[in-house]
């Protein structure tokens, strides 16, 4: 008998938690299947991570480097990270994140059953979690994830885990303090996205559909109230949000500002000010972005180009001191086949420093991270400035 969390929402509708990398949850999928004998069987993959679990996809050279110049290293480093925050908290029994989704497939394409993948593309999630973050959460959740792990390492029990899904959902309860916008896209949306997905499976007999259990309680409650009301549209969840003109112009008001700053002193013919507020500019933007790319032990050269860099790129959105940095990160110290191989698989937090592939993503991501920090520093100087 499976000890996994499941709700009946109705004669025709089972919801089965799991915790995603524990082996017992794998085995939990085989004794729903067989024990409520689905029509059915939806799970919370989308079509890229069910790919990526089948073919047990890698990262490769070429996929690191397209990640570092399409700037998606935040995102593949935070999708990284949350999976080995999962192997951390005691979910290491051996088996990848999603093994019992992909179990869940294929027990269900042997009985010849059908198969919905039913969450919504990693990427859109990521990219959205990520674009409603602010500078300080997004801080604050590279520093809760890269924070030195707890001295008490001992794996938890299957019970203390999936007992009644209440540890996983505090988990998400938690993501949610530290970046509220990241919590409901990555918690709220999703339920309402699944439970959407699984709604329009209606009429097509019994249906088991098998989530983590964090999200367990919010998709049953949300299928639970369902009054046959109209169906939720998904297509404003399915893409970006569209960003008004206010937030488009935001990016440009600082380089602006600080451009503005030294036309000014040049009308003025202060030559002077116009040294001192370039070298504070320069001096904040390259200190902070280099130290960035010092904690993610980033090649010296990497912490040179990082530093060079962050006065120019600062100065245009478009741009990104950790892209040059993190290039040169990965022509210097080459990942090795074994470093691609083993990065998705990481267990430990400190392991992303050791692992080559992780530190092009660590310099990419911190040197970004301290550009940003020092041209808000070298902001606030000019402020005190013109207040006196």
């Amino acid at each position: 008998m499976s000890d996994a969390p499941f709700v009946d929402v109705g004669p025709s509708l089972r919801l089965l938690g799991t915790a995603h990398v524990a082996r017992s949850s794998v085995e939990a999928v085989r004794h729903h299947i067989d024990a409520y004998a689905p029509d059915v069987v939806a799970v919370e993959l989308c079509p890229t991570r069910h790919e990526a679990l089948r073919s047990d996809r890698r990262l490769d050279r070429e996929g690191l480097l397209k990640v570092v110049k399409e700037g998606k290293a935040p995102l593949v480093l935070l999708q990284s990270l949350l999976a080995s925050e999962q192997r951390r908290m005691g979910l290491s029994e051996g088996e990848q994140p999603g093994a019992e989704l992909l179990a869940a497939v294929r027990e269900a394409e042997a009985r010849d059953l059908d198969v919905e993948l039913v969450d919504r593309d990693i990427q859109t999630t990521l990219r959205r979690a990520w674009r409603r973050m602010r500078f300080r959460e997004r801080v604050r959740l590279l520093w809760a994830l890269l924070a030195e792990e707890d001295e008490d390492d001992e794996a938890l029990d299957l019970e203390t885990m999936l007992g009644d899904g209440d540890l996983l959902s505090d988990l998400l309860d938690e993501l949610r303090t530290i970046s509220p916008g990241a919590g409901s896209v990555l918690i709220d949306e999703r339920d309402a996205y699944i439970a959407e997905k699984v709604r329009r499976l209606a009429g097509r007999g019994r249906v088991l559909v098998v989530v983590g259990a964090g999200h367990l309680r919010g998709i049953a409650s949300l299928l639970s109230a369902d009054d046959g009301a109209s169906a939720t549209d998904l297509s404003g969840l399915e893409g970006l949000p569209e960003r008004g003109r206010l937030r488009k112009a935001t990016p440009w008001v600082l380089p602006l500002a600080v451009l503005g700053l030294v036309v000014w002193n040049l009308s003025r013919g202060s030559v002077d000010e116009v040294i001192a507020l370039l070298t504070v500019w320069t001096a904040a933007n390259a200190v902070l972005a280099a130290l960035g790319c010092v904690l993610a032990r980033g090649h010296p050269l990497a912490v040179l180009t990082a530093a060079l860099a962050s006065p120019i790129t600062s100065l245009n959105p478009t741009l990104a001191a950790g892209w040059f940095a993190g290039y040169v990160q990965l022509r210097l110290v080459e990942p090795t086949a074994e470093d691609l191989t083993t990065f998705l698989r990481l267990e430990r937090v400190g392991d992303f420093w050791s692992n080559r592939a992780g530190r092009v993503l660590l310099v990419t991501a911190l040197s970004n991270l301290g550009s940003m920090a020092g041209a808000w520093v070298a902001a606030g100087s000019y402020a005190g400035w013109l207040t006196l």
